[in-house]
């Protein structure tokens, strides 16, 4: 498709609407609302017409802050069919990380929940460059208009889409900052267009379907793909804390056939319904990403699930989903085994569309694409993607553009994801890490998913961190170890056991400092992704 015919994501709506117009579009049982694909395009139809009224047009760039419900589609739908531009921010990110996104990405309008304006007054939220303020609610307070009162004097009729183009920016989305201050991708129409049919084509989802999404970008996924989405009762900056009977409930009371969750989320909910022996016959399909899943985590849900379905962990990042995909009777039946062994966790195949290469280790930026990048079969080396659902650049980080992007002779650029992984013989790619989390000492390199998996082994570990203490080339390898809670062994029995299960594989021989920590510190988007970085400045003060 050529980048100047008109694509715009948001025309799956009114097309969802034409096919079914009567099927549930969006539940929201704690709010006894629901509305149908019908009701949910005519609803964004009447909000498109407030938010021009209100002088949100083609491009304007609109901080978006509402929580999951009905209001949060039709807004995003209605921003899309107007061609402005929703930036879309996870409140997890902290009050601080929420000011400087905001700044950097100087939003002229700001739409929020009355939570969300107060926090905009006090903390000063883009002070300098919005100057439009609509608040879903009462706007009494804290300036701006309120959207009900837009909307109670704006004509309810269809409104036309704006013919954006496939390059034209969509939206801005920020990375959970996990290594590093959050960036924002920035997304195109083809971007999106690109990854909803990447989805659909690879979970074979069809319309009709029931979604339970628990991650709010991929709630709005779902009617763009012709599903209805279940919105459960829980706090989506927490998934690692849900109450699981309220996501099994939701699951079975409305008869979900797909599921989105964070390993954490998967993890808690798993052991939950394992222990007590529940089913959930009607999902075909879970979906997880955030974080590589363990083969007990899945084993623990997989036990709920019917023999036909299985739980899927996408490979990708915020500026590019999905890459590859595997699924869980793949890892349980072969893969999880050879990653017990240290050899890293196999991430599956690349997906239609999407070219993978293995490029040698640097952290330093890489102008052009060439063939001698490539690293030699079988070494590992860092993850480079093409193709139409990666994004092209950062929002105003021209620095992060140089080191993140190549430029391709050929035509396009690849993106370099920051992770490190290795090809086997059967076109699987195997992920060993983030390329910052290395460890470089004086006896080679150390990647921290092969070395976790080692110390994972042993049953009283819940979960392990490599960190390297000192300078790249003779950082000394410390292992930080979270144990599972109500474990009574002591801890120094556990030590000896650990460097027992160490000396046995030639990558972690070497590992002699193993530190226990009571709760690793994690992302608050997935609560998976492990903060190395905070975890090796806590063990360089416990081994002064």
């Amino acid at each position: 498709m050529s980048n100047h015919s008109f694509i715009n994501i948001a025309s799956h709506l009114p097309q969802m609407a034409q096919k079914q117009p009567d099927t549930d579009a969006i539940i929201f049982p704690q709010a006894g609302r629901r509305l149908t694909f019908r009701e949910l395009d005519r609803f964004s139809d009447k909000v498109a017409h407030a938010l021009v009224a209100a002088g949100i047009i083609r491009g304007v760039r609109t901080a978006l802050m509402v929580t999951p419900g009905p209001e949060l589609f039709a807004l995003t739908f209605a921003l899309f069919k107007i061609g402005a531009v929703p930036v879309l921010l996870d409140p997890g990110l902290g009050t601080k990380n929420l000011k400087s996104c905001l700044a950097e990405a100087e939003p002229a309008a700001f739409i929020g929940i009355p939570k969300a304006q107060i926090a905009r007054i006090i903390f000063g939220w883009g002070k300098d460059s919005i100057n439009t303020i609509i608040t879903v609610g009462t706007s009494l307070f804290w300036g701006g208009k309120s959207l009900a009162r837009i909307m109670a004097v704006t004509p309810d009729t269809s409104f036309a889409i704006a013919p954006t183009t496939a390059n034209e920016m969509a939206a801005i989305l920020f990375t959970s900052g996990s290594t590093g201050s959050p960036k924002g991708a920035v997304y195109s129409h083809g971007n999106f267009s690109a990854q909803v049919e990447a989805l659909k084509n690879v979970y074979k989802i069809e319309p009709g379907e029931i979604d339970l999404p628990t991650f709010p970008l991929f709630a709005l996924f779902a009617p763009a793909m012709g599903m209805t989405a279940v919105i459960p009762e829980m706090d989506f900056t927490r998934p690692g804390f849900v109450d699981p009977e309220k996501i099994i409930s939701a699951i079975t009371t409305y008869k979900a056939t797909t599921m989105f969750g964070s390993p954490a989320l998967i993890n808690r909910v798993g052991r939950y319904g394992s222990e007590r022996g529940i089913k959930l016959p009607t999902l075909r399909r879970v979906i997880s990403a955030g974080a590589p899943v363990s083969a007990t985590v899945m084993e623990k849900f997989s036990s709920m699930l019917s023999p036909d379905a299985e739980i899927f962990t996408p490979y990708g990042a915020t500026e590019s989903l999905p890459v590859c995909s595997i699924g869980s009777k793949e890892i349980l039946g072969e893969t999880g085994k050879i990653t017990e062994q240290g050899e890293g966790v196999c991430i599956g195949r690349p997906v239609d569309g999407i070219r993978v290469e293995l490029i040698r280790i640097t952290d330093e930026p890489i102008a052009i694409w060439s063939n001698d990048l490539r690293v030699q079969e079988g070494d590992v080396g860092e993850i480079v993607v093409k193709g139409a659902q990666v994004t092209e650049s950062y929002f105003h980080r021209p620095e992060a553009d140089r080191v993140a992007k190549i430029i391709d002779p050929e035509g396009g650029f690849f993106h370099r994801m920051g992770d490190l992984g290795k090809g086997d013989n059967r076109g699987r790619l195997w992920f060993c890490g983030r390329k910052s989390h290395r460890v470089v000492s004086a006896n080679g390199t150390l990647f921290t998913i092969q070395v976790e998996a080692i110390f994972n082994r042993h049953p009283a570990v819940f979960r392990s961190a490599l960190v390297g203490i000192g300078k790249k080339g003779k950082q000394i390898p410390v292992v930080c170890i979270e144990l599972e809670k109500g474990i009574e062994k002591p801890e120094e029995e556990i030590l000896s056991e650990l460097l027992e299960i160490a000396a046995d594989f030639t990558h972690t021989k070497q590992i002699t400092t193993i530190l226990f920590h009571p709760e690793f510190p994690v992302d608050i988007r997935h609560n998976a992704k492990i903060f190395r970085e905070k975890l090796a400045v806590w063990a360089e003060e416990k081994l002064r």
